[in-house]
């Protein structure tokens, strides 16, 4: 069905998920019935590409709201979409616009959330809600949590400026402040302190003779 028949804020749930898509080319895998891995449609007025990284950062920011209302221990965002509990990947977040000139007139934002699934096989630090709390969550009331409070932050977007949300979302930045492991291309990997993220995107990071790097996703991966 063409996207242009879908009404604003419509949601597909799949139940199972074989070959979900991540950012630089990961795959994501779900256990049937276990977990939330949807795609909801979002249209916009006046989000221009200058912005997107507010739709980044307002999806993580309402995921991480969600968590923490449940109680869900270390919530941080790892650069620049994926939903950590401490040292474990609970959910990642893919998004892919629709432009129309210097403007985004649509967003499909796929969620692939960790509810109650606690077996990961061959991927040591991924987890789940259940897996970090002990508890098991009705994914159904989880869905419309989190639908309600992604249309108020997505919602939002139209009218707010990228920087009113970079506060909170740096709040949250996984291993802010400390030294970490970085990728660069076929490269070796660096040795860097993550010090934050600007309103595009880019990634701060402070280098050993103190100088700045700042990269894209593309550019850098953040290992740990």
């Amino acid at each position: 069905m063409d996207a242009e028949a879908l009404g604003d804020g419509t949601v597909v749930w799949a139940e199972r998920q074989w070959a979900g898509r991540g950012q630089r080319g990961s795959s994501w895998e779900s256990e049937e019935g276990k977990n939330l891995t949807f795609s909801m449609l979002k249209y916009f007025n006046a989000l221009t590409t200058e912005n997107q990284f507010g739709l980044v950062m307002g999806v993580s920011l309402a995921l991480c709201e969600l968590l923490e209302a449940h109680h869900i221990p270390g919530i941080k965002i790892k650069w620049p979409n994926d939903i950590m509990s401490g040292n474990r990947k609970i959910c990642g977040i893919l998004i892919e616009n629709v432009l129309v000139g210097p403007r985004i007139k649509q967003a499909i934002i796929g969620i692939g959330l960790n509810v109650n699934q606690e077996n990961f096989g061959q991927l040591p630090r991924a987890g789940s809600m259940c897996s970090v709390s002990g508890s098991e969550f009705d994914r159904e009331g989880l869905l419309d949590e989190l639908l309600l409070r992604l249309r108020t932050h997505l919602d939002a977007l139209d009218g707010q400026r990228v920087a009113d949300l970079m506060p909170a979302y740096r709040e949250r930045l996984f291993r802010r402040d400390l030294p970490s492991a970085f990728s660069h291309g076929d490269g070796p990997p660096f040795m860097g302190i993550l010090r934050g993220a600007d309103t595009q995107g880019k990634l701060q990071i402070e280098l050993e003779d103190g100088s700045t790097l700042e990269a894209g996703p593309k550019e850098v991966g953040l290992l740990y």
